[in-house]
């Protein structure tokens, strides 16, 4: 769903304007060392379409997108006022698990699905963690480091977590181009049928034919779930050529099989 010319919480988004990297540090340095409101406007504005990016991924399940949208800001003003300027990471890095972070407790928060009183303390004591160590870490903590911090069980960390995720619909896109969707449907086969694992051994010999970065892309856009923009952060590439190499590496892909 593309935001650029709509009214979302009473903002124009066709009118917002995108901070370069060095501003967004000279406004953070600005607040700490003043405590600059104006400052501080002028940083949330200049990274509330980083929010759309973000919010993009919880539409479609019944939500308001004038919620989403404010919920997403609260996620960019705590990263604001927890971002560690003495760190080298990017300020947008940084941001992206946070915003994503305050939305999905505000779904959890709202969801309807009941879990048991243990395993939602557990979930809580484990995303209180996570937003600690991103915090302390300056990026997203794994499962394993969440689980040493809380003195748990990785495993039951796991569980306890995806106990309180939302469900995701089947026809749900994971992708999509101006030509084709890809839905989470496609993604499941029936290994007992024949045609379906040629079709997959297929798709697996055209993958091993990409590079490594095309590779890695891939994995971790389609099995690890990552934006693009988060993909971005973590391999030190800009989100348009994250965009433009995994669109190569599809057709790649389409065109050999």
């Amino acid at each position: 769903m593309a935001y650029n010319k709509v009214v979302i919480a009473g903002i124009n988004t066709s009118e917002l304007t995108v901070l370069k990297e060095d501003e967004k540090i000279k406004l953070l340095k600005e607040i700490r060392e003043t405590g600059s409101k104006d400052a501080r406007d002028r940083l949330i504005k200049g990274n509330l379409r980083l929010v759309l990016s973000v919010i993009q991924r919880f539409t479609g399940r019944g939500e308001d997108i004038d919620d989403l949208f404010q919920i997403g800001v609260i996620g960019l003003m705590k990263a604001i006022d927890n971002f560690d300027l003495t760190k080298e990471v990017r300020f947008s890095t940084y941001c992206v698990p946070m915003i994503s972070g305050e939305l999905r407790r505000y779904l959890r928060d709202s969801s309807h699905v009941k879990v048991s009183r243990s395993l939602r303390d557990l979930a809580y004591k484990a995303l209180q963690s996570k937003e600690r160590l991103t915090s302390n870490l300056q990026r997203e903590p794994t499962m394993d480091e969440i689980a040493a911090d809380i003195g748990e069980k990785r495993s039951d960390v796991v569980i306890a977590l995806e106990s309180i995720s939302d469900p995701v619909s089947l026809y749900e896109p994971v992708y999509s181009d101006s030509e084709d969707n890809l839905y989470i449907m496609d993604q499941i086969s029936d290994m007992n049928d024949v045609e379906s694992r040629m079709d997959e051994l297929t798709i697996r010999d055209a993958i091993r034919g990409l590079g490594q970065r095309e590779q890695n892309i891939l994995y971790l856009r389609f099995f690890r779930g990552k934006t693009q923009m988060e993909v971005a952060g973590e391999i030190g590439i800009s989100q348009a050529q994250v965009s433009r190499l995994e669109k190569s590496a599809i057709n790649r892909i389409k065109n050999s099989i």
